[in-house]
């Protein structure tokens, strides 16, 4: 492996925006993209279905990128994604973040947050088009 860049994916319009950004830097960087399907149920969050994953797939496979796919389970998305990027290959982190009241973070955290701040790589952090 030339290098890797890593991609937290969520459901949704978050996991998508994440994923395109994560297309975009493999292709820059010439490296391949590991694509990590880890999220905080808590949160509201939730994995990528069955037919979401093939559309995951199919849009992976036509970019030409080199890519994995994983979907851990036991562990938190931050653990996931920081063991992830202790790879020696990790290149980049790409998260999305999502706005929420000081009450929301105060109660929950920020697992974007958190990431940002122990992650001893570089973090891309990315919010879809209004």
């Amino acid at each position: 492996m030339a290098g890797m860049i890593v991609v937290g994916y969520s459901s949704g319009s978050f996991g998508r925006t994440c994923l395109e950004h994560g297309i975009d830097e493999a292709r820059r960087r010439g490296t391949d993209l590991l694509v990590i399907n880890a999220v905080s149920e808590a949160r509201g969050q939730r994995y990528a279905e069955a037919d979401e994953i093939v559309q995951i797939q199919e849009r992976l496979s036509s970019s030409g990128v080199k890519f994995r796919i994983t979907q851990p389970i036991g562990t938190t998305p931050a653990e996931e994604l920081l063991n992830a990027m202790d790879d020696p290959e990790a290149e980049l982190l790409i998260i999305g973040m999502r706005r929420r009241t000081q009450v929301g973070k105060l109660l929950l955290g920020s697992t974007s947050q958190y990431l940002l701040v122990e992650c001893r790589k570089p973090v891309l952090v990315v919010k879809p088009e209004p």
